[in-house]
């Protein structure tokens, strides 16, 4: 089952909850407001339940996991602010046809390992946290109860950027995804490396985007006094906005167990990196996302899962 484990539609029942709030992140019209960003505007096909069916076909997928826009800041909002945006998102995803999957959300400022444990149970494939909330030992710290969550129930967790954060003066359209989402996935990237990893050591955990590109920084890393280290085999990173080079050189360092293909669609067009063989394209769309998603197969299985 080919899988695309990194895209984005607003259920009907979060597109609603955000139109009602005063303040941001909230929708007015089709108007996204958030704080950190441009104003940006929707396009409602873009979460058309039956168009993006269409278009999970026409890419040849059999499983599409739909995730949180963490840059919205939903995580962070206040308990009582963030409870009815994440139950309407839970709800909305879980109730999508097939082929689309989610990955589950959490409250930041008052983490419920209790709700997420609820959420996986309804049929979430895993944990999804803002990058931004995973930079530091503190983070690690902090969201150690909902990881647990993850240990216990051999889930994985999916590192996604958070919000931009606040900017001063104009900035281009593409400044938050060029920027501080890339400098959250590199801080997230070896956050994982000094604090989550010695703390959590049987997680599976994926970065979206790449991570950054944080992979490649090994030989500073090395230079700095921070080990080459192993290539860890529960790690994994997805392919979103990036083509072939960047692929290639993250496999260079890697190896190609730990690719996995997302999209970011509606937010970029999805790619299939040309690494010259069928099997790699394999690996990245078939093969290892069974692995992430539900851990090693037994030797000699052959691999299969329905994520619903």
């Amino acid at each position: 089952m080919t899988v695309d484990v990194h895209q984005h539609l607003w259920p009907a029942p979060l597109v609603q909850a955000l139109r009602r709030r005063g303040s941001a992140p909230r929708m007015v019209g089709q108007t996204l407001l958030l704080t950190g960003e441009p104003p940006f505007e929707v396009n409602p096909l873009d979460h058309d339940v039956p168009a993006r069916t269409e278009l999970a076909a026409e890419d040849g997928l059999d499983t599409v996991l739909i995730s949180l826009s963490s840059p919205l800041g939903i995580e962070w909002l206040p308990a009582e602010e963030a409870a009815p945006l994440l139950a309407a998102y839970h709800d909305g995803v879980l109730a999508l046809p097939k082929p689309f999957g989610g990955w589950a959300a959490a409250c930041l400022s008052e983490p419920d390992p209790v709700a997420l444990e609820e959420e996986l149970a309804r049929g979430c494939v895993g944990l999804q946290l803002p990058a931004n909330a995973l930079a530091d030992p503190v983070g690690w710290a902090r969201r150690a109860p909902l990881l647990e969550v993850l240990d216990r129930r051999g889930q994985p967790l999916f590192v996604h950027p958070g919000p931009a954060g606040p900017l001063e003066g104009e900035v281009p359209g593409w400044w938050p995804a060029l920027v501080p989402y890339v400098q959250q996935m590199h801080a997230a990237w070896f956050g994982f490396r000094a604090f989550g990893r010695p703390a959590h050591p049987n997680l599976r955990v994926c970065f979206a985007m790449l991570a950054g590109l944080a992979p490649l920084h090994g030989e500073r890393l090395a230079a700095r006094g921070g080990g080459r280290g192993v290539v860890d085999p529960e790690v994994y990173l997805e392919t979103s906005s990036y083509g072939t080079r960047a692929v290639d050189a993250t496999v260079r360092v890697l190896g190609i167990d730990g690719i996995v293909h997302g999209s970011d669609r509606p937010y970029a067009n999805p790619t299939v990196p040309d690494l010259g063989t069928a099997a790699a394209t394999a690996a990245i769309r078939v093969t290892n996302p069974h692995r992430l998603l539900l851990g090693p197969a037994p030797a000699g299985n052959t691999v299969k899962g329905d994520f619903r």
